[in-house]
Protein backbone atom coordinates (compact mmCIF):
# COMPACT_ATOMS: atom_id res chain seq x y z
CA UNK A 1 0.00 0.00 0.00
CA UNK A 2 2.69 2.51 0.70
CA UNK A 3 4.62 2.02 -2.88
CA UNK A 4 0.97 2.61 -4.57
CA UNK A 5 -1.85 3.68 -2.76
CA UNK A 6 -0.21 6.56 -0.63
CA UNK A 7 1.44 7.85 -3.54
CA UNK A 8 -1.28 8.66 -5.57
CA UNK A 9 -3.20 10.20 -2.62
CA UNK A 10 -0.22 12.37 -2.12
CA UNK A 11 -0.50 13.54 -5.76
CA UNK A 12 -4.16 14.24 -5.45
CA UNK A 13 -3.54 16.00 -2.33
CA UNK A 14 -1.48 17.99 -3.67
CA UNK A 15 -2.82 19.06 -6.42
CA UNK A 16 -5.94 20.22 -4.80
CA UNK A 17 -3.64 22.36 -2.55
CA UNK A 18 -2.32 24.18 -5.78
CA UNK A 19 -5.58 24.40 -7.65
CA UNK A 20 -7.34 26.24 -4.34
CA UNK A 21 -3.89 28.32 -3.31
CA UNK A 22 -2.25 29.48 -6.39
CA UNK A 23 -5.57 32.30 -7.27
CA UNK A 24 -4.48 34.14 -3.61
CA UNK A 25 -0.63 33.79 -4.44
CA UNK A 26 -1.61 35.97 -8.00
CA UNK A 27 -3.42 38.74 -5.70
CA UNK A 28 -0.13 38.23 -3.10
CA UNK A 29 2.38 39.12 -6.14
CA UNK A 30 0.63 42.14 -6.80
CA UNK A 31 0.79 43.89 -3.39
CA UNK A 32 4.49 43.21 -2.91
CA UNK A 33 5.32 43.97 -6.37
CA UNK A 34 6.44 40.93 -7.63
CA UNK A 35 5.17 40.74 -11.19
CA UNK A 36 7.15 39.83 -14.51
CA UNK A 37 6.71 42.68 -16.69
CA UNK A 38 6.87 42.79 -20.93
CA UNK A 39 10.78 43.29 -22.08
CA UNK A 40 13.02 42.68 -24.04
CA UNK A 41 13.36 39.40 -23.91
CA UNK A 42 9.85 38.32 -22.63
CA UNK A 43 7.33 37.18 -25.18
CA UNK A 44 4.43 37.98 -22.76
CA UNK A 45 2.37 41.46 -23.39
CA UNK A 46 0.94 41.99 -19.92
CA UNK A 47 2.34 42.03 -16.15
CA UNK A 48 1.94 38.50 -15.04
CA UNK A 49 2.08 37.66 -11.33
CA UNK A 50 5.52 35.53 -10.87
CA UNK A 51 4.87 33.86 -7.07
CA UNK A 52 2.52 30.62 -8.30
CA UNK A 53 5.79 28.82 -7.14
CA UNK A 54 4.51 29.19 -3.50
CA UNK A 55 1.26 27.21 -3.89
CA UNK A 56 3.94 24.43 -5.28
CA UNK A 57 5.21 24.38 -2.80
CA UNK A 58 2.60 24.80 0.17
CA UNK A 59 0.80 21.67 -2.30
CA UNK A 60 3.71 19.38 -1.57
CA UNK A 61 4.10 20.15 1.79
CA UNK A 62 1.08 18.95 2.63
CA UNK A 63 1.27 15.06 1.74
CA UNK A 64 4.75 15.15 2.27
CA UNK A 65 4.05 16.51 5.85
CA UNK A 66 1.23 13.81 6.55
CA UNK A 67 2.27 10.90 5.11
CA UNK A 68 6.07 10.32 5.61
CA UNK A 69 7.96 9.20 8.55
CA UNK A 70 10.42 11.12 10.22
CA UNK A 71 13.30 9.81 8.31
CA UNK A 72 16.71 12.25 9.06
CA UNK A 73 17.71 12.41 4.91
CA UNK A 74 14.14 12.91 4.32
CA UNK A 75 13.70 15.42 6.51
CA UNK A 76 17.13 17.15 5.60
CA UNK A 77 15.86 17.28 1.44
CA UNK A 78 12.09 18.62 2.41
CA UNK A 79 13.80 21.34 4.89
CA UNK A 80 16.60 22.30 1.77
CA UNK A 81 13.77 22.99 -0.60
CA UNK A 82 11.78 25.23 1.42
CA UNK A 83 15.06 27.27 2.23
CA UNK A 84 15.70 27.78 -1.52
CA UNK A 85 11.85 28.57 -2.58
CA UNK A 86 12.32 31.18 0.04
CA UNK A 87 15.65 31.81 -1.64
CA UNK A 88 13.83 32.34 -4.97
CA UNK A 89 10.99 33.92 -4.11
CA UNK A 90 13.73 36.72 -2.32
CA UNK A 91 14.65 36.52 -5.55
CA UNK A 92 11.64 36.97 -7.40
CA UNK A 93 10.55 40.35 -5.05
CA UNK A 94 14.37 42.12 -4.31
CA UNK A 95 16.32 40.38 -7.61
CA UNK A 96 19.19 38.63 -6.10
CA UNK A 97 22.57 39.04 -7.89
CA UNK A 98 23.60 35.60 -9.20
CA UNK A 99 26.95 34.98 -6.91
CA UNK A 100 23.88 35.43 -4.18
CA UNK A 101 21.89 33.22 -5.59
CA UNK A 102 24.31 30.82 -6.34
CA UNK A 103 25.88 30.67 -2.71
CA UNK A 104 22.20 30.12 -1.43
CA UNK A 105 21.81 27.40 -3.19
CA UNK A 106 25.26 25.92 -2.35
CA UNK A 107 24.27 26.29 1.60
CA UNK A 108 20.43 24.88 0.76
CA UNK A 109 22.00 21.76 -0.99
CA UNK A 110 24.37 21.81 1.94
CA UNK A 111 20.84 20.76 4.48
CA UNK A 112 20.29 17.55 2.72
CA UNK A 113 23.84 16.50 2.69
CA UNK A 114 24.16 16.94 5.92
CA UNK A 115 21.24 14.96 6.74
CA UNK A 116 22.65 12.16 5.44
CA UNK A 117 21.41 12.24 1.97
CA UNK A 118 24.70 11.89 -0.10
CA UNK A 119 25.35 10.00 -3.82
CA UNK A 120 27.95 7.39 -1.31
CA UNK A 121 28.14 4.82 -4.46
CA UNK A 122 27.70 4.83 -8.13
CA UNK A 123 25.96 1.87 -10.08
CA UNK A 124 26.98 1.43 -13.78
CA UNK A 125 25.56 -0.94 -16.26
CA UNK A 126 28.39 -3.35 -17.10
CA UNK A 127 30.73 -1.88 -13.98
CA UNK A 128 28.76 -2.42 -11.25
CA UNK A 129 28.94 -0.17 -7.82
CA UNK A 130 31.65 1.57 -6.26
CA UNK A 131 32.01 4.09 -3.83
CA UNK A 132 32.87 7.89 -4.20
CA UNK A 133 34.16 7.89 -0.28
CA UNK A 134 34.64 11.69 0.84
CA UNK A 135 34.37 13.26 -2.46
CA UNK A 136 30.24 12.32 -2.11
CA UNK A 137 29.75 15.40 -0.30
CA UNK A 138 30.90 17.77 -3.15
CA UNK A 139 29.58 15.50 -5.74
CA UNK A 140 26.13 15.23 -4.29
CA UNK A 141 26.13 19.52 -3.84
CA UNK A 142 27.24 19.92 -7.36
CA UNK A 143 24.39 17.35 -8.12
CA UNK A 144 21.96 19.87 -6.13
CA UNK A 145 23.32 22.96 -7.95
CA UNK A 146 23.29 21.85 -11.39
CA UNK A 147 19.71 20.29 -10.87
CA UNK A 148 18.44 23.71 -9.60
CA UNK A 149 19.45 25.80 -12.17
CA UNK A 150 18.62 23.21 -15.37
CA UNK A 151 15.33 23.28 -14.37
CA UNK A 152 15.35 27.08 -13.39
CA UNK A 153 16.76 28.01 -17.02
CA UNK A 154 13.75 25.59 -18.28
CA UNK A 155 11.48 27.65 -17.02
CA UNK A 156 11.04 30.72 -19.87
CA UNK A 157 7.51 29.56 -21.94
CA UNK A 158 4.36 29.35 -20.10
CA UNK A 159 3.99 25.72 -18.67
CA UNK A 160 6.68 24.29 -19.69
CA UNK A 161 8.99 24.06 -16.36
CA UNK A 162 5.75 22.95 -14.75
CA UNK A 163 4.80 20.11 -17.67
CA UNK A 164 8.39 18.59 -17.79
CA UNK A 165 9.06 18.47 -14.20
CA UNK A 166 5.80 16.45 -13.81
CA UNK A 167 6.24 13.86 -16.30
CA UNK A 168 10.11 13.53 -14.86
CA UNK A 169 8.60 13.49 -11.41
CA UNK A 170 5.91 10.71 -12.51
CA UNK A 171 8.87 8.82 -14.03
CA UNK A 172 10.58 8.82 -11.12
CA UNK A 173 7.56 8.07 -8.73
CA UNK A 174 7.11 4.58 -10.21
CA UNK A 175 10.46 4.46 -10.51
CA UNK A 176 11.29 4.58 -6.84
CA UNK A 177 7.88 2.42 -6.19
CA UNK A 178 9.08 -0.34 -8.08
CA UNK A 179 12.70 -0.23 -6.38
CA UNK A 180 10.93 -0.28 -2.79
CA UNK A 181 11.70 3.35 -1.86
CA UNK A 182 8.59 4.25 -0.94
CA UNK A 183 9.88 7.46 0.86
CA UNK A 184 10.78 9.05 -2.46
CA UNK A 185 8.14 7.41 -4.70
CA UNK A 186 5.34 10.07 -2.00
CA UNK A 187 7.83 12.83 -2.82
CA UNK A 188 7.64 11.89 -6.32
CA UNK A 189 3.77 12.01 -6.81
CA UNK A 190 3.36 14.90 -4.58
CA UNK A 191 5.57 16.70 -6.81
CA UNK A 192 3.87 15.84 -10.15
CA UNK A 193 0.61 16.37 -8.62
CA UNK A 194 1.50 19.89 -7.87
CA UNK A 195 2.86 20.45 -11.15
CA UNK A 196 0.38 19.26 -13.29
CA UNK A 197 -2.22 21.44 -11.22
CA UNK A 198 -0.43 24.20 -11.47
CA UNK A 199 -0.87 24.07 -15.37
CA UNK A 200 -4.49 25.20 -14.62
CA UNK A 201 -3.28 28.76 -14.19
CA UNK A 202 0.24 28.18 -16.51
CA UNK A 203 -0.60 27.15 -19.39
CA UNK A 204 -0.44 29.45 -22.24
CA UNK A 205 -1.90 32.01 -22.04
CA UNK A 206 -0.57 31.89 -18.47
CA UNK A 207 -2.04 33.88 -15.68
CA UNK A 208 0.64 33.28 -13.40
CA UNK A 209 4.07 32.15 -12.93
CA UNK A 210 6.06 30.04 -11.00
CA UNK A 211 9.04 32.12 -10.50
CA UNK A 212 12.97 31.44 -9.06
CA UNK A 213 10.82 30.01 -6.05
CA UNK A 214 9.00 27.38 -7.86
CA UNK A 215 11.43 26.71 -10.35
CA UNK A 216 14.46 26.67 -7.70
CA UNK A 217 12.56 24.43 -5.28
CA UNK A 218 11.24 21.61 -8.16
CA UNK A 219 14.80 21.74 -9.31
CA UNK A 220 15.73 20.74 -5.88
CA UNK A 221 13.19 18.41 -5.44
CA UNK A 222 13.70 16.50 -8.81
CA UNK A 223 17.76 16.32 -7.50
CA UNK A 224 16.88 15.13 -3.83
CA UNK A 225 14.29 12.18 -5.27
CA UNK A 226 16.77 11.23 -7.75
CA UNK A 227 19.05 10.61 -5.14
CA UNK A 228 17.00 8.83 -2.62
CA UNK A 229 14.51 6.55 -5.09
CA UNK A 230 17.19 5.79 -7.66
CA UNK A 231 20.86 6.60 -7.35
CA UNK A 232 21.43 5.16 -3.40
CA UNK A 233 19.63 1.65 -5.08
CA UNK A 234 21.68 -1.46 -6.48
CA UNK A 235 20.03 -1.52 -9.86
CA UNK A 236 22.39 -1.81 -12.67
CA UNK A 237 21.05 1.25 -14.47
CA UNK A 238 21.04 3.56 -11.12
CA UNK A 239 22.96 6.38 -12.63
CA UNK A 240 21.94 5.75 -15.74
CA UNK A 241 18.19 6.62 -15.63
CA UNK A 242 17.98 10.05 -13.84
CA UNK A 243 20.19 11.40 -16.43
CA UNK A 244 17.77 9.88 -19.44
CA UNK A 245 14.72 11.00 -17.69
CA UNK A 246 16.40 15.02 -17.45
CA UNK A 247 17.80 14.53 -20.90
CA UNK A 248 16.28 16.86 -22.28
CA UNK A 249 16.36 20.00 -19.65
CA UNK A 250 20.18 18.85 -19.49
CA UNK A 251 20.76 19.19 -23.00
CA UNK A 252 19.12 22.23 -23.32
CA UNK A 253 20.92 23.63 -20.39
CA UNK A 254 24.60 22.49 -21.59
CA UNK A 255 23.94 23.67 -25.08
CA UNK A 256 23.32 26.96 -23.97
CA UNK A 257 25.73 27.41 -21.20
CA UNK A 258 28.53 26.01 -24.29
CA UNK A 259 26.98 28.85 -26.08
CA UNK A 260 27.60 31.46 -23.65
CA UNK A 261 31.12 30.44 -23.14
CA UNK A 262 32.32 30.34 -27.18
CA UNK A 263 31.06 33.71 -27.29
CA UNK A 264 32.63 35.16 -23.92
CA UNK A 265 29.13 36.27 -22.15
CA UNK A 266 28.56 35.22 -18.41
CA UNK A 267 27.32 31.87 -17.79
CA UNK A 268 24.32 33.41 -15.74
CA UNK A 269 23.63 36.07 -18.07
CA UNK A 270 20.16 35.68 -19.86
CA UNK A 271 19.01 35.41 -23.60
CA UNK A 272 17.29 33.29 -26.48
CA UNK A 273 19.17 30.52 -26.97
CA UNK A 274 17.47 27.78 -24.98
CA UNK A 275 15.40 25.07 -27.24
CA UNK A 276 12.06 26.81 -26.66
CA UNK A 277 13.21 29.97 -28.09
CA UNK A 278 14.87 28.58 -30.76
CA UNK A 279 11.31 27.01 -31.58
CA UNK A 280 9.67 30.04 -31.21
CA UNK A 281 12.13 31.61 -33.43
CA UNK A 282 11.27 29.22 -36.48
CA UNK A 283 7.46 30.50 -36.35
CA UNK A 284 6.04 27.34 -34.01
CA UNK A 285 3.52 28.49 -31.30
CA UNK A 286 3.94 28.65 -27.59
CA UNK A 287 1.62 25.63 -27.38
CA UNK A 288 3.13 23.82 -30.34
CA UNK A 289 6.75 24.49 -28.97
CA UNK A 290 5.85 23.11 -25.04
CA UNK A 291 3.71 20.44 -25.89
CA UNK A 292 7.01 19.12 -28.53
CA UNK A 293 8.74 19.47 -26.17
CA UNK A 294 6.39 17.51 -23.34
CA UNK A 295 6.28 14.69 -25.96
CA UNK A 296 10.27 14.66 -26.41
CA UNK A 297 10.69 14.25 -22.55
CA UNK A 298 7.52 11.87 -21.87
CA UNK A 299 9.56 9.49 -24.80
CA UNK A 300 12.72 9.75 -22.63
CA UNK A 301 10.37 8.98 -20.23
CA UNK A 302 9.66 5.78 -21.47
CA UNK A 303 12.98 4.98 -22.68
CA UNK A 304 13.74 5.20 -18.49
CA UNK A 305 10.80 3.06 -18.08
CA UNK A 306 11.88 0.73 -20.46
CA UNK A 307 15.09 0.42 -19.36
CA UNK A 308 14.23 -0.49 -15.57
CA UNK A 309 11.07 -3.04 -16.28
CA UNK A 310 12.24 -4.71 -19.72
CA UNK A 311 13.94 -7.92 -18.01
CA UNK A 312 17.00 -7.41 -21.16
CA UNK A 313 18.75 -9.79 -19.01
CA UNK A 314 18.22 -12.84 -16.35
CA UNK A 315 20.31 -10.84 -13.35
CA UNK A 316 23.34 -13.30 -14.28
CA UNK A 317 24.53 -11.60 -17.65
CA UNK A 318 22.69 -13.74 -20.10
CA UNK A 319 21.12 -11.15 -22.17
CA UNK A 320 17.21 -11.98 -23.69
CA UNK A 321 17.61 -11.65 -27.39
CA UNK A 322 13.63 -10.59 -27.34
CA UNK A 323 13.83 -8.56 -24.81
CA UNK A 324 16.55 -6.88 -25.49
CA UNK A 325 15.57 -6.01 -29.47
CA UNK A 326 12.37 -4.36 -27.45
CA UNK A 327 14.81 -2.39 -25.29
CA UNK A 328 16.60 -1.45 -28.67
CA UNK A 329 13.22 -0.49 -30.67
CA UNK A 330 12.31 1.79 -27.87
CA UNK A 331 15.78 3.36 -27.41
CA UNK A 332 16.12 4.06 -31.32
CA UNK A 333 12.34 5.39 -31.32
CA UNK A 334 13.86 7.72 -28.51
CA UNK A 335 17.09 8.85 -30.65
CA UNK A 336 14.74 9.09 -33.89
CA UNK A 337 12.92 12.10 -31.61
CA UNK A 338 16.15 13.73 -30.84
CA UNK A 339 17.02 13.46 -34.50
CA UNK A 340 13.80 15.24 -35.22
CA UNK A 341 14.31 17.61 -32.95
CA UNK A 342 17.71 18.56 -34.39
CA UNK A 343 16.46 18.94 -37.77
CA UNK A 344 13.94 21.30 -36.73
CA UNK A 345 16.39 23.07 -34.80
CA UNK A 346 19.25 22.90 -36.90
CA UNK A 347 18.58 22.41 -40.21
CA UNK A 348 15.55 24.76 -40.38
CA UNK A 349 17.81 27.02 -39.37
CA UNK A 350 16.76 30.50 -37.41
CA UNK A 351 14.39 33.30 -38.66
CA UNK A 352 16.18 36.60 -38.70
CA UNK A 353 13.27 38.45 -36.71
CA UNK A 354 14.07 38.22 -33.23
CA UNK A 355 11.59 35.72 -31.06
CA UNK A 356 9.69 38.13 -29.26
CA UNK A 357 8.95 40.02 -32.44
CA UNK A 358 7.74 36.80 -34.03
CA UNK A 359 5.71 36.33 -30.92
CA UNK A 360 3.80 39.50 -31.14
CA UNK A 361 3.21 39.97 -34.52
CA UNK A 362 1.79 36.07 -34.57
CA UNK A 363 -1.01 37.93 -31.74
CA UNK A 364 -1.54 41.28 -33.54
CA UNK A 365 -2.16 38.89 -36.63
CA UNK A 366 -4.81 36.47 -34.66
CA UNK A 367 -6.79 39.77 -33.15
CA UNK A 368 -7.04 41.11 -36.70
Amino acid sequence: MTTTLIPILSAIAAALVVLAITPATMVLARRVGAVDRPSARRIHEHPVPRLGGIAIVLGFLLPAVWFLPGDAAVRGLVAGAVLIAALGVADDILGLQPVVKLAGQIACASVPVAAGLAIDHLTLPFVGAFDLGAVQYPVTILWFVAIVNIINFTDGVDGLAAGVVGISATTFAVIAASLGRADAAILAAALAGACVAFLRFNFNPARTFMGDGGSMFMGFMLAGIAISGVMKSAAAVALVLPLVVLAIPILDTSFVILKRIKYGNPVYSADTTHFHHRFLAIGWSQRRTVLSIYAWTALMSGLALAMRFVPYTDGHGNWNAGWTLLLAAVALIGMAGAVYMVYVLEILKWRSEPVVQIVRRRRLTTRQ
